[in-house]
């Protein structure tokens, strides 16, 4: 019998965007399967997948019209989730068919011969359950009993750092494979994987536990896939791209510090692994477990809105009172003669640690490039009044601009809040404070973890093990160092330059800040005593500092809401941001400005359209860039979305259409 094919051609072209409708007579095919056909003048059959199957054919097109498909793949198809939640990417994030489809994709590219085992490091280490603290407990039966209830639920499972989420989250994965269903465990960063791969393989052996990241080799992902695909792997663990694990019977996905950027995609299609988890755990009827000490604003208030459901560990497991954190003013040490990194009571603490045989993390936020121009004096920072964020020097241009709206003031000779003349703009390093550390202790053995460090494969894994095994004293880095590492002998973490997060042209800055500040806090006092955290800045009266110091969640929460409300930020609107790239800079520009118009007449003022305005990264990759940022109130986020598509079909074909035009629905960077 005669059935019809609406199909996704392996074509990764704005002009081969949509679906093509094909005849078939070949039994067996269905969506999700993969099919050869012929394309337009190709003379070699092209891969294609079904996203539809139709009785009739569509509307207008004669039956007799319609091209056959020549070849039906019966070792390969996608699973009808698969392919639904690819056609769902397409609406929400405004990328290629093709371009969702390849993300649930196996790299089909991978030469015979031997594959490399990327659990050979890996030993296992038999561990039964640990027993539970009340708060665990509680946190377990209740999510415990939505897995075996086979219903949908989001749990955001808010706890301290060294609470034992991770205990949570074994036992509830030892339910859902009882139950005889699958689980998919992300992390943030891939080098946290091998820790989070250890305690699970520790806990459920290796023989069911499959890995997917980025640093596979093809050959490594091909195996991994097929093991999924045939059901002898039933637990996935990796980073963000595993939320696309071939699992076709999902009853638990956990997504551990879930306010980690790194879950959001830079690169087409520009996903939420967030999202993702959402939508599958809903078609496939799981349970989704979001976890994390600093939960994103947007994560928290869906909680404070019923939509999640919130679950919290407020305490450490070992009963140790979370550790005690001090604020320094380096505006006084500025004003006494300090140009060092270094505080006076950082080297004080610094001294006393080492000489107790403790180790010490010395944190810096290397997203400081931004060059955000502040005082030293008093702390203050030129910034938009219209957006709220810090407005980056240009100095082509000899004055600061603010990346949203594209508004410009000149660089203030003096400080226009005290008249200070020790403006400007200031940063600091890792290896400018690896340098002085050694200046100042030059027994102690000190290593730095950055992009120069850690470039070769093993590196970082190799500095992370002589710290755990107590080789190195002091150990300086940038957010690696502060993410999920649990040393129990780390006595002092010192924050060198909390402004610098702080300052970047972000809406997002404060709650980024109050996480790294809060994250690398945890680093401190793990073992059997309180730990020192001691946050350096410019600006200790700053309501997101004080409230790092105080560990105070709620407190930042309230404060970051009221602002992000006032301004309508997310959680309150959804921002699109559009960026027109060329080779050519007035081509780029003039593209961007007549979107702009035609954005503002199609919205009608529904919409908040902002600039056109250079990005902070003006030129990259050969290409110059302006962006434009639309702020659609969080009901018509699905409606601006269709806009803004319908008009990138009209720009892509019209004349003056720039080479590269980029769509970002929430983007964790503006640069």
């Amino acid at each position: 019998m005669m059935k019809y094919l609406n199909v996704i051609v392996d074509s990764n072209t704005n002009s081969t965007d949509e679906l093509y409708t094909y005849a078939c007579d070949i039994e067996g095919a269905a969506v999700g399967s993969r099919v050869k056909v012929s394309f337009g003048t190709r003379k070699r059959l092209i891969d294609a997948y079904v996203a539809q199957v139709l009785e009739e054919p569509p509307e207008g097109i004669p039956a007799g019209k319609i091209k056959k498909i020549a070849e039906l793949d019966k070792d390969f198809s996608l699973s009808e989730e698969a392919m639904s939640t690819a056609l769902w990417m397409h609406r929400r994030y405004l990328c290629r068919y093709i371009e969702a489809v390849n993300c649930f994709l196996p790299s089909f590219n991978s030469r015979n011969g031997r594959s490399r085992d990327p659990f050979e490091d890996i030993e296992q280490r038999p561990e039964e359950a640990k027993e539970l603290t009340e708060a665990q407990r509680k946190a377990a039966a209740e999510i415990g009993a939505a897995v075996e209830s086979g219903e949908h639920s989001i749990f955001l499972l808010h706890g301290v750092t060294g609470s034992g989420k991770t205990e949570v989250y074994l036992q509830a994965m030892e339910k859902t494979l009882k139950e005889g269903r699958q689980g998919i465990v992300l992390v943030p960063e891939i080098s946290l994987t091998p820790q989070t791969v250890q305690r699970f393989v520790d806990r459920f052996g290796k023989d069911i536990i499959a890995v997917l990241h980025s640093r596979l080799t093809p050959a490594q992902k091909d195996a991994e896939y097929k093991r999924i695909m045939t059901g002898e792997a039933g637990l996935v663990i990796g980073a963000r791209s595993a939320i696309f694990a071939p699992l076709r019977d999902i009853g638990l996905i956990v997504i551990d510090e879930e306010h980690e950027t790194s879950y959001k995609s830079d690169k087409s299609p520009k996903y939420d692994a967030i999202e993702l988890a959402v939508r599958r755990a809903q078609t496939q009827k799981a349970v989704l477990i979001l976890g994390s000490a600093t939960p994103s604003v947007q994560d928290y208030y869906r909680s404070s809105q019923g939509i999640f459901r919130r679950i919290e560990l407020p305490a450490r497991y070992n009963e140790n009172p979370l550790p005690r954190v001090e604020i320094a003013d380096m505006t006084l040490e500025v004003k006494a003669g300090n140009r060092s990194p270094f505080s006076k009571a950082l080297v004080e603490e610094m001294d006393r640690c080492l000489k107790e045989k403790k180790q010490v993390i010395l944190f810096l936020n290397r997203r400081g490039y931004s060059n955000h121009v502040s005082c030293r004096e008093c702390g203050y920072v030129v910034t938009c009044p219209e957006c709220g964020i810090a407005m980056p020097y240009h100095k082509d241009i000899g004055r600061c601009v603010c990346h949203y709206c594209g508004r410009s003031v000149p660089l203030p000779k003096v400080c226009p809040d005290c008249g200070s003349k020790i403006i400007g703009m200031y940063g600091v390093g890792t290896q400018q404070v690896e340098e002085k550390a050694k200046e100042l202790f030059p027994e102690a053995r000190t290593e730095r973890v950055d992009l120069d460090t850690v470039s070769k494969k093993g590196a970082l894994e190799a500095i992370l093990r002589r710290f755990e095994k107590k080789k190195t004293d002091i150990l300086i880095g940038t957010q690696l160092v502060a993410k999920g590492l649990d040393f129990d002998n780390v006595g002092l973490v010192g924050v060198i330059s909390a402004d610098t997060s702080l300052n970047i042209p972000d809406f997002r800055s404060g709650e980024r800040s109050f996480q790294l500040m809060t994250q690398a806090a945890g680093r401190s006092g793990r073992g059997s005593e309180q730990g020192l955290v001691i946050i350096q800045t410019y600006d200790p009266e700053n309501a997101v500092i004080r409230a790092a110091s105080r560990h105070d969640y709620l407190e930042f929460y309230g404060h970051e809401l009221e602002i992000r409300r006032a301004v309508s930020y997310p959680p309150f609107s959804y921002i699109f941001q559009i960026i027109s790239a060329d080779p050519d800079a007035e081509k780029a520009e003039a593209a961007a400005l007549r979107w702009a118009e035609q954005l503002r007449s199609s919205f009608g003022g529904s919409c908040a359209v902002l600039g056109p305005a250079a990005t902070t990264r003006l030129k990259l990759g050969g290409m110059y860039r302006f962006q434009i940022l639309v702020k659609a109130p969080a009901g018509l986020r699905q409606a601006a979305a269709e806009k803004i598509g319908e008009l990138k079909k009209e720009f892509i074909k019209g004349e003056g259409a720039p080479e590269l035009i980029s769509i970002d629905i929430n983007p964790y960077s503006f640069m």
